[in-house]
């Protein structure tokens, strides 16, 4: 089962390149960040505004900071301007598309057969009230939530449009307040990431436009979003 692990993996060494690249913008903020951590202040500091430019590289080449930061500090920056700050979510949502780019063995189940339809006769198939169901729900809703954050123009070319990505997360939240009527630890979480699945998305959307995307490293669509993020 697929479980937040950008918190569990963070190492100084992570967070002393991003105050190096907050350092890059505004000397003070990297020395106020350094200080934070110090003090064991570091969520503080990945919400901090500074952190998320820093991280978004004005509007051009993301910055020179680990995957799990690429997309934890706009993942959570989104989440919060949606009014979700359930940090456990944030770090879920971030680890998604982390996961399903660095571990192998993931990547070959999101690259195989894809769909609601297969997604729910898998989970149909396993012992009713198990764990094993459960978990097989968090996986396939994490799946969804994937797919249609990260890869809305493939989902949307699947069938009906717009309505389709809507489809992938209403399937994720379903999929999700399954898992979390099955009794296990992962319940309590799996059932607040059933109520918060659309902001999820949204989240996910948001930041996948600084990386995914045809030409979104093209001059013109970095000042594009650099100027719209002045407005």
């Amino acid at each position: 089962m697929i479980t937040p692990i950008i918190h569990r993996a963070l190492t100084r060494e992570d967070l002393s390149r991003l105050i190096a690249e907050i350092g890059r913008l505004d000397q003070g903020e990297a020395r106020a960040a350094e200080q934070a951590v110090q003090a064991g202040e570091v969520d503080a500091v990945l919400d901090s505004p500074a952190a998320l430019e820093a991280v978004r590289g004005r509007g051009g080449a993301p910055a020179a900071v680990p995957l799990t930061l690429l997309w934890y500090v706009p993942v959570r920056a989104a989440l919060r301007a949606r009014g979700v700050t359930d940090l456990e979510l944030a770090d879920y949502a971030a680890t998604l598309p982390v996961v399903f780019a660095t571990w192998r063995a993931v990547r070959t189940v999101a690259r195989g057969e894809t769909g609601i339809e297969v997604w729910w006769r898998y989970v149909e198939s396993l012992p009713d009230g198990t764990v094993a169901q459960a978990e097989g729900a968090a996986d396939v809703a994490a799946l969804a939530l994937w797919w249609a954050g990260c890869f809305p123009e493939w989902v949307r070319r699947r069938a009906a449009g717009r309505g389709m990505l809507r489809a992938y997360v209403t399937f994720a939240a379903q999929a999700l307040a399954l898992a979390a009527r099955i009794p296990g630890p992962s319940g309590p979480f799996c059932a607040r990431a059933a109520g918060e699945a659309e902001a999820l998305h949204a989240a996910l959307a948001e930041a996948r436009s600084d990386y995914l995307g045809r030409d979104v490293h093209t001059p013109q669509r970095r000042l594009e979003r650099f100027l719209g993020r002045l407005n």
